[in-house]
């Protein structure tokens, strides 16, 4: 069965790149470009790991990794957090998010990365 990767932006592009790449590689994608419904849209698709943007719409990444940190059904999800911002390091530490990738990414790194998680 294929490892299912839940991706929350707000860039239309990105998703649609992301989503063409990682289904691509044989990964089951669904992607959403707002985090209002986030705890919804874990609880109906079960990822094994998500892929958080920190400038989404509504309650933004930060709120929305500590929101999934504070559920016990899906502490244990891998999230990645993945933003253009300088301080990607900083929102990551105060999320609790696992890892983070710095937009703009290298589609191989992002893979290997996405793989190293999901072994």
């Amino acid at each position: 069965m294929a490892k299912r990767i839940l991706i929350f932006d707000d860039d239309e592009a990105i998703l649609d790149v992301l989503q063409l790449v990682l289904s691509g590689v044989g990964y089951d994608i669904v992607v959403s470009n707002t985090s209002n419904q986030v705890i919804k849209d874990v609880t109906d698709f079960l990822p094994d790991l998500i892929l958080m943007d920190h400038h989404i719409p509504n309650i933004g990444g930060l709120e929305a990794v500590k929101l999934l940190r504070e559920h016990d059904r899906f502490r244990n999800i891998p999230i990645l957090y993945v933003s253009a911002s300088n301080e990607i390091k900083k929102y990551k530490e105060h999320s609790g998010a696992d890892d983070y990738i710095k937009k703009p990414f290298d589609i191989e790194y992002l893979e290997k990365k996405i793989a190293r998680y999901l072994a």
